[in-house]
């Protein structure tokens, strides 16, 4: 009799399960590619997921649905769905996903670095913008970049004096590491504390464990157990335990120095609201709100500016024409050259054509080349099919500047394309989004703009740049590393020549 029971149970349940699985949805969902079974699409990403992701817009369109483990994924990858993402339904999801994979960590000022939109993370952005980041604290670090750029000249000039290769990847990631530690910590990282080496394998490593695949995150009830198999979460522990090492030991000189300086550093001004007691919606200022900055400002920073950096002067090295147009304007405008010449924000804010080399890099080559995701918390349509809260959306931009509707030849790198051109990276251009939009826009981009263009400057200013012996333009690759950020997979080795040499 039990048995009876249980299957007629059983037969009731599986008729109910068929009948939910036929039943019409009321909305419209977006096309989905076929998936398998537990995983879903997760076996489509590959290892370029942004550039999957564009293979599979062109068959399913620029609104497409994807389910990653148990987490519905929309991504978008035309300039009309990102402004409705960004621009006309930015409230509808602003928020961040609960990344699992690093919720789990034991760190709570990660809860603050990754925070979800409310009044309390609006007022935290706002600080950073208005006290971090403004036209005035750009100004103020001025000298810090120029004194860093004399160095990094001297050294090329050498290298130039005996025609010997330079890896310029390492000289733009060590000239931007150098310039924000001084700016947020007041501290050369070449004579104390930590030597630049470590501290950029400090930086690396957060970024690569940012960037790695935390089955946590898409399976959340059960991943943690893969993490922990694999090692993940550990590695994910020792790399946030080192960088918090890292931020007491610089809180601790710095109050240990008590400083009083009106115009100090970064982590001067964050000190002192933190003494002020300063009011963060509900809360008060804390020691973790300092560290959760620190965090962004550091694997923010430091990267973003050496990759747009290293894939122009790449660029430009393929293409020789442009190089010689820009250096051209550079040279023209800045007047003749001499080695300790250095080039003022005002003077490379005149470089009309150089702007237009940056914007056509980040054009080819976003450093985030799928913005950071977004979560969903009430519904909205775009292009007729419903988005469901709670699912996780990315703006492939990488994809977006490749679309032919848009750019013309779009694989080509012509600069001239902005001649006449009201497109802009600010944001309000959907076409080009190299800082994202909307309420998640990057708040330091002023900053992070006026860095590419002070180390391109003076490079193309100061140096002439030759590919290595026995490389040609046509084999000189330009393969992209996997990862957060889209730099590049080997890296950019030139010869520096002065202008002057035969």
């Amino acid at each position: 009799m039990t048995l009876f029971w249980f299957l007629s149970l059983l037969f009731l349940v599986s008729i109910l399960l068929i009948s939910v699985k036929h039943t019409k949805r009321p909305w419209r969902q977006p096309p989905c590619p076929p998936g398998l079974p537990i995983i879903g699409n997760l076996h489509q990403l590959g290892e370029l997921p942004h550039q999957s992701l564009w293979t599979l817009s062109k068959k399913y369109g620029p609104v497409m649905l994807l389910k990653l483990g148990s987490v519905s994924t929309v991504i978008v990858s035309s300039p009309e769905t990102a402004k409705q993402v960004l621009k006309d339904y930015d409230l509808h999801c602003c928020s961040r996903p609960s990344l699992e994979g690093t919720r789990k960590l034991s760190y709570n000022y990660l809860d603050i670095a990754f925070s979800r939109f409310d009044d309390y993370w609006r007022e935290l952005r706002k600080l950073c913008v208005q006290k971090l980041f403004s036209a005035k604290r750009v100004k103020l670090i001025e000298p810090l970049k120029e004194e860093e750029m004399r160095k990094l000249i001297e050294s090329i000039t050498e290298s130039a004096s005996q025609k010997t290769l330079i890896n310029l990847s390492e000289k733009f990631l060590s000239l931007n590491a150098s310039v924000i530690c001084k700016a947020a910590f007041g501290v050369n990282f070449q004579t104390t504390v930590l030597n630049n080496e470590r501290f950029q394998d400090l930086v690396h490593e957060a970024l690569e464990m940012l960037g790695s695949f935390s089955a946590s995150d898409f399976f959340p009830h059960i991943g943690w157990i893969f993490d922990l198999f694999t090692g993940l979460h550990a590695r994910r522990e020792r790399s946030v335990r080192d960088l918090d090492a890292f931020y007491e030991q610089m809180i601790g000189l710095h109050l240990q120095k008590n400083r009083e300086s009106s115009e100090g550093d970064f982590l001067d001004l964050l000190l002192k609201l933190e003494k002020g007691e300063a009011v963060l919606g509900h809360g008060k200022f804390t020691r973790n709100h300092i560290k959760a900055i620190l965090m962004n400002i550091l694997l923010g920073g430091i990267n973003t500016s050496a990759i747009t950096m290293t894939w122009a002067m790449a660029e430009l090295a393929r293409n020789p024409r442009v190089m010689k147009k820009v250096q051209s304007e550079i040279r023209d405008q800045i007047g003749e050259n001499n080695k300790t010449r250095i080039i003022n924000l005002d003077e490379t804010n005149q470089l009309i054509y150089l702007k237009m080399v940056i914007k056509e890099t980040w054009r080819l080559h976003p450093v985030t080349p799928l913005l950071v995701p977004r979560e969903v918390t009430c519904g909205f349509q775009i292009n007729g099919y419903t988005i469901q809260p709670n699912t996780r959306l990315h703006v492939n931009v990488w994809a977006i500047g490749r679309d032919p509707r848009i750019w013309k030849n779009p694989e080509e790198f012509f600069p001239e394309r902005f001649i006449d051109c009201d497109i802009d990276v600010k944001g309000q251009d959907f076409e080009l989004l190299p800082f994202g939009s909307g309420r998640r826009i990057c708040p330091a981009m002023y900053m992070g703009i006026t860095t590419v263009e002070f180390g391109l400057a003076h490079l193309l200013y100061h140096f002439d740049w030759k590919l290595p012996e026995g490389m040609t333009v046509e084999n000189n690759d330009m393969d992209e590393a996997s990862g957060l950020t889209s730099h590049k997979k080997h890296d950019l080795l030139l010869v520096p020549v002065k202008p002057l040499d035969p």
